[in-house]
């Protein structure tokens, strides 16, 4: 034995940054994590979670860039794209109730707040329904127009918990609205990206370098729809940590994002 480890497979996950305009610019839709989850607790997060591989074994209504643009966007074949945009699709409407579906190419469904639609968000959260079995039930198509893909961070390799998570971008579509749906969350805010990166700088809101990082990569943008068009050009090379040893300290650190860095004593604390 050398003492090393082997790291755990990252699971795919996907997760958006849902936005609406106000008077005073773009809020996006945050949930603050319970403090008793085991992974990221009481930290403020976008709607998201993992990746069901049922999403990519058939195609399903599809509306907007081919499966084949997104696999070519997200580095991964059509059948893991599909997947992929598939969760992040599904995860907002699981946590957000906010469906990035409609029955025709260009419409999307009004309120999802019937007691038939929570019905199938139950369903999908039990993972009872698959979210290609409830496109197909619904007669529905998923807009992948209105997504647009963002950023792709991995969890360190020295993390017992790891994801390879596909950040999103999407505006809230008119006639529905959020509601905090999530068993996860215990709270819900619609807040403009600088206010919740200043929070965060005062020690007031805690979040992972993923959530502050693609917060403040959000603030120059004046609507949603600018921030939605501006996806085309995000630079999607995963972001994994990197950790070295240097003067008896480990150094842990996030290529591209010096804010992040982290010294810790062999033996002690940061």
């Amino acid at each position: 034995m050398d003492g090393s480890l082997t790291p755990v497979e990252p699971r795919r996950a996907a997760t958006v940054m849902l936005l609406r305009d106000t008077p005073a610019g773009p809020a996006v839709h945050m949930l603050r994590r319970k403090a008793s989850m085991a992974f990221a607790g009481g930290a403020y997060a976008y709607p998201g979670g993992g990746v069901d591989p049922r999403d990519g074994d058939h195609l399903v209504g599809w509306a907007g860039p081919s499966r084949e643009d997104w696999a070519g966007r997200l580095a991964t074949d059509p059948r893991t794209a599909q997947a992929i945009v598939c969760g992040a699709v599904r995860e907002t409407f699981e946590e957000a109730g906010v469906l990035l579906a409609g029955e025709t190419p260009g419409t999307v469904v009004g309120d999802t707040t019937g007691d038939d639609w929570e019905a199938d968000r139950a369903a999908l959260v039990a993972r009872e329904l698959s979210f290609a079995e409830f496109l197909d039930r619904r007669g529905l198509r998923l807009r992948s127009d209105l997504l647009g893909a963002w950023a792709r961070w991995i969890t360190p390799e020295f993390e017992p918990r790891r994801y390879d998570t596909w950040f999103f971008v999407a505006a809230l579509p008119e006639g529905q609205r959020t509601r905090n749906a999530s068993t996860e969350a215990d709270r819900t805010v619609w807040i403009r990206p600088a206010d919740a990166a200043a929070g965060y700088d005062r020690g007031e809101l805690l979040m992972m370098p993923p959530t502050i990082s693609t917060l403040r990569s959000l603030e120059p943008y004046g609507s949603a729809g600018d921030a939605l068009t501006a996806a085309a050009a995000q630079d999607l090379t995963p972001v994994l940590a990197e950790a070295s040893l240097e003067n008896g300290e480990v150094v842990l650190s996030w290529p591209g994002h010096d804010e992040f860095t982290k010294h810790v004593r062999l033996g002690g604390t940061p």
